[in-house]
């Protein structure tokens, strides 16, 4: 009995192992799936690269090796997620850096817009404040008077 529970806790590692690993790849079939969960009809390359997947837990190999040499022969498309290292994380970071830069822009340009100040066209007249309409509907209500 004992010997047996010892057999199926290995067993089950390499079942979680297995699934993990499984959900790091896709399907290179072009379905866009994740390997484990590749459903495309007449799919060629799930089972080739579940069975593969499966002889390569065999060995002593780390996850990594396993990912990498899924990688060697498929291309970088085969990880469901691109690695944070290099070009890749500069990848992930570009498009945040690139929102805050655009909004930082739009705020600057929109502060300049409100602190521009007014010009007059020549020979026109100079819009006129608040404080001066006040004073000029003041001026006409006293000259108005009888």
């Amino acid at each position: 009995m004992c010997l047996a529970v010892f057999a199926f806790l290995g067993a089950g590692d390499q079942d979680a192992r297995f699934g993990a690993l499984g959900h790091k790849l896709m399907c290179v079939c072009s379905c866009n799936q994740v390997l484990l969960e590749c459903n495309h009809v007449g799919c060629r390359y799930s089972d080739r690269m579940r069975g593969e997947l499966a002889a390569a837990l065999e060995r002593p190999d780390s996850d990594d090796l396993v990912l990498q040499a899924f990688v060697q022969k498929y291309g970088p498309t085969v990880l469901l997620a691109p690695t944070a290292t290099g070009f890749n994380r500069l990848a992930w970071v570009m498009p945040y850096l690139a929102l805050v830069l655009g909004l930082t822009t739009v705020v600057f340009i929109i502060r300049a817009w409100k602190m521009r100040p007014l010009t007059i066209p020549v020979g026109g007249i100079a819009p006129a404040s608040p404080a001066e309409i006040d004073r000029f509907r003041d001026q006409a209500r006293r000259e108005t008077e009888l």
